[in-house]
């Protein structure tokens, strides 16, 4: 089952692979917002000799799975921006992000681009019965930020939204919404116009310095670049690990209704996009065809399409069960990418290597998903050199043999990762129990040597283990031999 973007937009002939020896300036790796934006605004600015390198067509990734909502704002909450930075900071980088929604509207106004654009707010739904949670954000919001959210009475939001869910709710004038897909396609066209070299198909399967710049290699092709820009989001893998380290691939789902007509009124009685105030919440808009975009949930899973039309057609009707008899068209998922923790959520700073990233409006709050999502993935090394890596599509078996307790590595496509060559380390860690103040426990590992991984905490018995070399998170040190009273098999997710 397609995505609905991807069933309503023709595609122009798709863009050349990379063929041969080539030099860039500028060389951006990644082909969806992020990359084709910074492209677009690199030859605004004069600088002409620009590639972007694309592993499957332009906007491929999340940028051309989610939900089309466009706002002001960072993953991380504007409350703990505030209290990480200071007033004056936050308040900086805050006004980036709304000039960067007034930069979206003038670029497509400039360019003409056909994008589906309803520009009427986004409304901030109270799932819960507390009236002081939406006027101390709207409180934050216009002290620190300049920034009035306007609020919307309970009745009033019932007449707008035919639900008994929601207790009032907040409306955000400088937002709006559209067709993510057809603005990525005009966003290319205007940057391959100016002069940008666009390549699809051309996934860089080798990075390297050489000199003062860098080496790209593709598999039928090679870029010489002064500087290379990452801009691959949660689907980059295998290209550039110091970035890939600091970003937690997140998987969120989005569906589509069948064309409602007349009936849309009976639910949604508004053309502004919504979310509501829960930590996993749901976000909706209606579509320019009556039908209503749905999305929600978060988890490392990549579920088949008819499992997300199941469960996001069950959260549909929690909200609107007037709606039980609609049918879904499309459903699809894909992945955003998280920082792993706050010293990863900036910019990886190199001296010619940069992280293009881009920010997800569509999903939550920055710290809660990075909490709950990271129980199940290792990432950044804490020792030199390599590692061999679990990402989040990873589950973990316990296998019990005659002499020893193994974690066996198993991947998303049931194929078993290759157990490390020598045997024999002894690691002694401690586990303790997060959030508790019962003494920790000991616990005998045998490890297999190889090199420590931060990771979240482990859901078996909620018993994180930390890391030897005093990682700021906790860490699992794997494969690794240990009596447990546990070994049924466990999932991350």
């Amino acid at each position: 089952m397609e995505s609905f973007y991807e069933a309503t937009v023709t595609r122009p002939s798709a863009y050349a692979p990379l063929v041969g020896q080539h030099s860039a300036d500028v060389c951006i790796v990644g082909g969806g917002l992020a990359g084709l934006s910074t492209a677009l605004g690199l030859v605004e600015r004069g600088v002409k000799n620009v590639a972007v390198l694309e592993a499957r067509q332009v906007g491929y990734g999340a940028s051309g799975r989610n939900g089309g909502f466009v706002f002001g704002g960072y993953s991380l909450d504007c409350a703990d921006l505030l209290k990480t930075l200071g007033a004056s900071r936050a308040r900086e980088l805050y006004a980036l992000t709304t000039d960067a929604v007034d930069l979206m509207r003038a670029r497509i106004a400039r360019y003409r681009i056909d994008c589906d654009v309803t520009d009427a707010g986004v409304i901030l739904a109270n799932w819960f019965d507390e009236p002081a949670r939406l006027e101390a954000q709207r409180r934050l919001m216009l002290e620190s930020f300049g920034v009035d959210w306007e609020p919307v009475a309970a009745e009033h939001l019932a007449r707008q939204l035919k639900t008994r869910r929601y207790h009032g709710g907040l409306f955000e004038r400088n937002a709006f919404h559209f067709h993510p897909v057809k603005y990525v396609l005009g966003v290319a066209d205007a940057a391959a116009g100016a002069g940008v070299r666009i390549h699809e198909q051309s996934p860089v399967v080798h990075l390297q310095r050489d000199g003062a710049g860098f080496v790209l290699r593709t598999p039928q092709g090679v870029v010489d670049a002064q500087h290379v820009v990452m801009a691959g989001g949660g689907y980059a893998r295998n290209v550039y690990a110091k970035v890939e380290r600091a970003v937690l691939p997140i998987a969120t789902y989005v569906m589509a209704t069948e064309p409602l007509g007349a009936r849309l009124h009976d639910a949604i009685d508004t053309r502004a996009a919504v979310y509501d105030t829960r930590f996993a919440f749901d976000y909706y808009r209606p579509l320019p065809d009556t039908r209503i975009l749905w999305g929600g949930r978060i988890s490392v899973r990549d579920r088949a399409p008819e499992v997300i039309a199941r469960l996001l057609r069950r959260d549909l009707l929690k909200v609107y069960p007037q709606l039980h008899d609609v049918r879904v068209d499309y459903a699809w998922g894909g992945l955003m990418s998280y920082a792993r923790h706050d010293a990863a959520d900036r910019p990886h700073r190199g001296r010619r290597l940069a992280c293009g990233r881009l920010r997800r409006t569509w999903h939550g709050t920055y710290h809660r998903v990075r909490r709950t999502a990271g129980r199940g993935d290792c990432g950044r090394a804490c020792g030199s050199g390599g590692i061999r890596r679990v990402w989040p599509h990873t589950r973990l078996w316990r296998t019990r043999s005659r002499r020893r307790s193994t974690h066996v590595h198993r991947d998303a496509n049931a194929r078993r990762i290759r157990r490390a060559p020598h045997a024999g380390a002894r690691l002694r860690l401690k586990t303790h129990r997060a959030g508790c103040k019962r003494a920790a426990m000991s616990a005998q590992l045998n490890a297999l040597p190889v090199r420590c991984a931060e990771a979240a905490a482990r859901r078996c018995r909620r018993l994180p283990l930390m890391c030897p070399k005093r990682c700021q998170t906790a860490a699992i040190c794997r494969p690794f031999r240990v009596k447990t009273p546990r070994q049924r098999p466990f999932s991350p997710c």
